[in-house]
């Protein structure tokens, strides 16, 4: 049987961190906590979106993030994790996460529940996502 959580108990929770933060971020709209959180080389896959593909660098990253997020003021994202496994300073972890808004066009409210297949690593002793690929597991 393979566990959903292994490693380290304090790199765990230095990445169930990570991944409240990013919560956090997207409740705020806040930019310098988002930037935070992503390594200079990292990868962002919303191909469930053919028009968004895979974005990478921490620049365009953030660059798309700020963009769609004015469409979105009142945006609420929560998250929790479902397996973190950690190995040295790589670590794979899998974050669900349920998040209610506005849709831009219609005005009508919008929740899904969706999924972050996430690949991480440890650079200058913090956790940062190297790679979140996105899917939607239900959406109304």
């Amino acid at each position: 049987m393979s566990r959903n959580y292994t490693g380290p108990l304090e790199d765990r929770i230095a990445i169930r961190e990570l991944m409240e933060s990013y919560a956090d971020a997207v409740n705020r709209c806040d930019r310098e906590l988002m930037t935070s959180l992503w390594a200079e080389e990292s990868h962002w896959d919303l191909s469930h979106y053919p028009q968004l593909g895979v974005v990478s660098g921490r620049q365009a990253i953030m660059d798309l993030w700020a963009s769609a997020m004015p469409a979105y003021p009142e945006l609420s994202f929560v998250a929790m994790p479902g397996m973190i496994r950690v190995d040295g300073d790589t670590a794979q972890a899998r974050t669900y996460f349920s998040e209610v808004y506005t849709e831009p066009d219609t005005g009508k409210d919008k929740r899904a529940r969706a999924c972050y297949n996430d690949k991480l690593v440890k650079q200058n002793g913090e956790w940062l996502f190297a790679e979140r690929v996105f899917s939607i597991l239900h959406q109304t």
